[in-house]
């Protein structure tokens, strides 16, 4: 079953200003340990869930035909939200409900319009204040679906995703077309490893809204089970009828990954520009430029858009992929300038711990890359606990294997490639452990198989496979 029809896409809501709490993470004090960058396989999953926050919140107060309509008028219209000028929806927010204070509505269109904030800003701080303003609302209206669905919105920006799931579920029953809730239930789904539940409510999601947020879903969905045809025809279906800014950059910055993914990097640009031509600012397809760039050997034009994408916005995807590229530039790499954003990436996990975000994943990764084999293996086993995915499968893996474990890592590594989703990263990871564990031909094979797939996955990774290939031989 493919989408039946696609609704107008927000626009981006990034107003490329640095807040000062942003500005606080670069002051934040770190300790001395060496940070390595994660793969940058991760990308796409990273991408995802960058952009289920954002459509998910950007999509407030969208769902016609809800039961619970909002108290008073919101002062701010849904437009307005969806235009870009986020800090400026907010303020207006914040005047309307000193004035209305007992409008749920209004308060729980505050809640996620922080969510949104705190992604475009990278930001952690504001999702308390999220949960505050959904908190209030519920208190005002109890079971009212736009609140639920925020507080659905801000469980899984927090990688709280049962707790996505549950409040999704809640939202539903009080409105089963809430575009809001339909998504988070699809991503939280998938964020479990629950696949074939993550298909099935895809598939009853674009019965009930189709639209561009449940079109990217749906084919991230079908990208994940191996099947990158059906997720490109999706894709190039829903890029062929969106009019808006918004439904362009953010289809086509999916078009872009997906190919990168494959190792198209002339098509991924092709589609990053398309998506750069509607919203010159657009950071998903800001990133992804320099990452096929990286990829296809122009490492300086690579580094001057990830500076630009991290002077902006200091993520820690973004600010592993940039000390990933000072680490490989030249002969002897610039080690210091890539300390520093390691060192970054350090402080933002902190400051997002501090703010009840879940970082046991990308904690794994940074550690198992850096050294600090222990650490690294303490949080995979706590990300696994909660969740059986690919992704957690494969941190799990590498982190068994930094430790020395590689017999007990290899079920991990094969079970992180068995849904047959494209991953050169993914495929590193289990050639080496099968190198590792003694298996020669196997080794090889997934060697071979990252380097066929996407030979620029990492300037790091990929350097490191060809060199473990040329050793199997």
């Amino acid at each position: 079953m493919a989408p039946k029809a696609l609704a107008q896409a927000p626009e981006s809501g990034a107003d490329g200003l640095r807040d000062e709490r942003v500005a606080a993470v670069r002051r934040l004090s770190v300790s001395g340990r060496r940070w390595r960058a994660a793969q940058l396989g991760l990308c796409a999953a990273a991408l995802a869930v960058a952009l289920t926050a954002g459509a998910v919140v950007l999509g407030a107060v969208r769902d016609g035909g809800t039961a619970n309509a909002a108290a008073a008028p919101v002062a701010v219209s849904p437009q307005l939200l969806a235009s870009g000028d986020l800090d400026a929806s907010i303020t207006s927010l914040q005047a309307h409900l000193r004035a209305q204070p007992k409008d749920f509505g209004g308060w729980a269109t505050l809640g996620l319009a922080y969510i949104e904030q705190a992604r475009t800003k990278g930001d952690p701080s504001r999702y308390p204040q999220a949960q505050r303003a959904l908190d209030r609302s519920l208190r005002l209206r109890p079971d009212n679906d736009p609140a639920l669905a925020g507080r659905a919105a801000l469980a899984a920006a927090r990688h709280d995703f049962h707790g996505a799931l549950t409040y999704a579920d809640r939202a539903l029953k009080q409105n089963p077309y809430s575009e809001r809730a339909l998504s988070s239930r699809i991503d939280a789904l998938v964020e479990l490893g629950r696949y074939d539940d993550a298909s099935k409510a895809a598939d009853v999601a674009d019965q009930r809204r189709p639209g561009v947020p449940v079109f990217t879903r749906y084919a991230y969905v079908r990208e994940l089970r191996g099947d990158v045809k059906t997720a490109r025809r999706v894709l190039e279906q829903a890029l062929s009828t969106a009019t808006s800014r918004g439904d362009i950059s953010y289809v086509a910055s999916a078009l872009g990954q997906l190919a990168w993914n494959q190792g198209e990097y002339k098509t991924a640009l092709t589609y990053y520009a398309r998506a750069l031509a509607a919203d010159d600012s657009y950071l998903p397809a800001l990133e992804g430029r320099a990452r096929a760039q990286a990829a296809q050997g122009d490492s300086a034009a690579a580094i001057r858009g990830m500076e630009q994408v991290v002077e902006r916005f200091p993520l820690p995807q973004p600010l592993v992929e940039l000390g990933e590229l000072y680490e490989a530039r030249g002969k002897k790499g610039d080690p210091q300038k890539a300390r520093d954003q390691y060192a970054l990436v350090d402080a933002w996990v902190a400051l997002a711990r501090a703010n009840g975000v879940n970082a046991d994943l990308d904690t794994a990764l940074a550690a198992a890359d850096h050294g600090d084999a222990k650490a690294a293996l303490k949080a995979a086993r706590a990300e696994w606990a909660r969740r059986h995915t690919v992704h957690t499968a494969d941190a799990l893996a590498w982190a068994l294997h930094v430790n020395g474990r590689d017999k007990e890592a290899l079920p991990y590594a094969r079970r992180a490639t068995a849904t047959g989703y494209h991953n050169a990263s993914f495929l590193y990871h289990r050639g080496i452990i099968e190198r590792a564990a003694g298996d020669a031909k196997d080794a090889r094979a997934s060697l071979k198989s990252a380097l066929d797939l996407n030979p620029g996955f990492s300037p790091l990774g990929a350097r490191e496979a060809r060199t473990a290939l040329g050793a199997a031989k």
